[in-house]
């Protein structure tokens, strides 16, 4: 693998791990696509750090089970700021 992927895989796993990011937010902070970013930390990271790659999976997977609720408060959101233009 080369340096600079390990060096990006590394640099997005503390991103995660310190912000408690989403993949779509660290995406967007690295200026990579969202394959990339799931790419990383699935598969490279545990070749290069299994401890982190521990961390970064337990967040992502707290992610995931919280994505329908924050679905749903961006939706309230939206149809209030509809409802209060009308």
């Amino acid at each position: 693998m080369k340096d600079y992927i390990e060096k990006r895989a590394l640099e997005i796993a503390k991103y995660i791990v310190d912000e408690r990011a989403t993949v779509r937010k660290t995406a967007r902070v690295f200026g990579v696509s969202k394959s990339t970013v799931h790419k990383d930390v699935t598969e490279r990271l545990p070749k290069i750090n299994p401890l982190v790659a521990i961390q970064v999976k337990d967040i992502l997977d707290a992610n995931k089970a919280e994505r329908h609720i924050r679905g749903g408060k961006a939706t309230k959101k939206k149809y209030e700021s509809i409802n209060k233009t009308r």
